[in-house]
């Protein structure tokens, strides 16, 4: 999960018909979606409590036909650029192909320039250690440990050398698997933030031109058994550095085929120590909330993430100012693709937001502290259909 080039990388996810043609609707009252939390998910999954070791960012699945992983990396650059990492064990919006790894490269800066290259490779191309993050596509590699990491890119006339230095805890959501459940039918998407937030350091050079990087940068690892178009109906995603406190925060809705469960992740870091983690503790809410004119689905314009656990309360608020992006994806299948996607029912929708984010801390009923970034951006992705008035 992220945003930004993140939600493109997503986006990409919808744009091939045959997903969209098999999006269930229907319900069922056995269904449901939940975070795996007990004691026999963490011993069934090998992991040591909620201490995350360096082999959970290691390859999770076997890159067969019906699994899908990446290792993610984004950095915000000191010069107002933005720069998107990803290694994929296959293309993503083909689930159910075989390996075929692939390596992506984006590069935005301040004035609109951008440098965008991609490489797909044989399977013969690809290794990946189960014991760490140590993943090779022929010339291109990315490895780590949990505390640092290297990046190394060529692509054509690119070439990237980027490290990556964790300044917030190694960090997942309970097990950090969401595990859909629909009678027999059983499928999981899982998600590690490797690194919530780190120092970031490197050089790129497009042909023969070298510029030095620095800025803040965030690694994360997903993979599943199943296209996510079938698994969620909707989610509100973010990230932000607020003053010394770094904040992670999502709202998951379900797809309707398991009952559209709930799922809120929050986690908060103040000065690089995780003080808030506990889900069962938030409560979410909306208000203000519109109709996006161009994509038709509904939109809050405030977002309240309030964790309380009787010793420690935070609220963290979103506030949308203006879009940043309002997509359909439909839009984007031309010809056949389209007509069959429409005839389908599909109504995916991307949509980014740029606002103010607060952090607010309690002792008790009294406010003790709040702080401000008047420049952060989430998202909504929204792969289902909105609800009928």
């Amino acid at each position: 999960m992220m945003t930004g080039q993140r939600a493109r990388i997503l986006a990409q996810l919808i744009l091939i018909f045959f997903a969209s043609l098999n999006i269930c609707y229907g319900q069922s009252g056995k269904a449901t979606a939940a975070m795996e939390t007990s004691g026999d998910d963490y011993k069934k999954l090998g992991l040591s409590g909620s201490t995350v070791q360096p082999w959970e960012d290691g390859m999770r699945t076997t890159g067969a036909p019906g699994t899908y992983e990446w290792w993610y990396f984004d950095g915000s650059l000191s010069d107002g650029s933005s720069l998107v990492i990803v290694f994929y064990t296959k293309d993503q919006i083909m689930p159910n192909k075989p390996l075929k790894p692939k390596v992506s490269f984006e590069l935005d800066r301040p004035d609109g320039t951008k440098v965008h290259k991609e490489v797909q490779m044989d399977s013969s191309y690809f290794s990946a250690s189960k014991d760490s993050c140590n993943v090779r596509i022929g010339a291109n590699s990315f490895s780590g440990n949990l505390h640092d990491y290297i990046i190394h890119v060529e692509i054509d006339s690119l070439k990237a050398d980027i490290t990556l230095h964790r300044t917030v805890s190694s960090w997942r959501p309970n097990t950090g698997f969401i595990n859909f459940q629909n009678g027999k039918d059983s499928h999981y998407f899982a998600w590690l933030p490797s690194v919530p937030q780190g120092n970031v350091e490197g050089t790129v050079t497009v042909s023969g031109r070298s510029m030095a990087i620095k800025g803040v940068g965030y690694h994360d690892h997903n993979w599943g058994d199943v296209s996510m178009l079938k698994l969620i109906h909707d989610w509100y995603w973010g990230r932000a550095q607020v003053g010394n406190y770094s904040v992670i925060a999502s709202y998951i809705t379900a797809a309707d085929k398991y009952n559209n469960a709930v799922m809120p992740i929050f986690m908060l870091a103040r000065d690089g120590k995780i003080v808030a983690d506990d889900f069962t503790k938030v409560k979410f809410s909306t208000s203000n909330v519109y109709i996006d004119a161009h994509t038709k689905k509904p939109v809050a314009n405030t977002l309240v993430y309030d964790f309380n656990d009787g010793n420690n309360h935070y609220r963290v608020t979103f506030e949308r100012s203006k879009d940043l992006v309002s997509q359909r994806f439909i839009d984007n299948l031309k010809g056949f693709k389209g007509a069959l996607a429409k005839l389908a029912g599909f109504d995916g929708a991307y949509m980014r937001f740029t606002g103010e984010v607060t952090v607010e801390r309690f002792d008790g009923d009294k406010k003790i502290e709040t702080v401000k970034e008047k420049s952060a951006v989430w998202e909504l992705m929204y792969f289902g259909r909105a609800p009928r008035k």
